[in-house]
């Protein structure tokens, strides 16, 4: 895992797990009151916990932005090279998906959080 981590490069995948921290924060401050069921308006407990949505989609935006960061680089490299063997071109752009992915699994992790919330608050 941390292999991933370190070949994701540090600085997005850093910010990334930062985000993902702040996530799981916004999740707890916001949706332990749904769950207690000490919720005195659902509308505002509603917009409260989408916050939670929003965070995860930012570190889905990062991930993408830190992905095609990634892809400038290595074609910037290629240009300069000249010819590239195939293998090389697939493994560079194995490891530019490495933030997406990161990205995508905190926004999937953001998502069922704020459904099942939603789903209590509803209930």
């Amino acid at each position: 895992m941390f292999e991933l981590f370190s070949m994701g490069g540090p600085l997005f995948m850093g910010v990334l797990t930062l985000i993902f921290v702040a996530m799981i924060a916004v999740a707890l401050i916001n949706g332990l009151p749904v769950l207690k069921g000490e919720v005195q308006d659902p509308s505002v407990a509603s917009r409260k916990i989408s916050y939670v949505r929003s965070v995860g989609l930012f570190a889905l935006i990062i991930g993408i932005f830190g992905q095609l960061i990634g892809l400038f680089g290595a074609f910037q490299a290629i240009e300069q090279m000249g010819s590239v063997m195939p293998a090389l071109l697939v493994g560079g752009l194995k490891v530019s998906m490495i933030t997406t992915l990161y990205g995508l699994l905190i926004y999937l992790i953001s998502f069922l959080i704020w459904f099942g919330l939603s789903v209590k608050l509803k209930s």
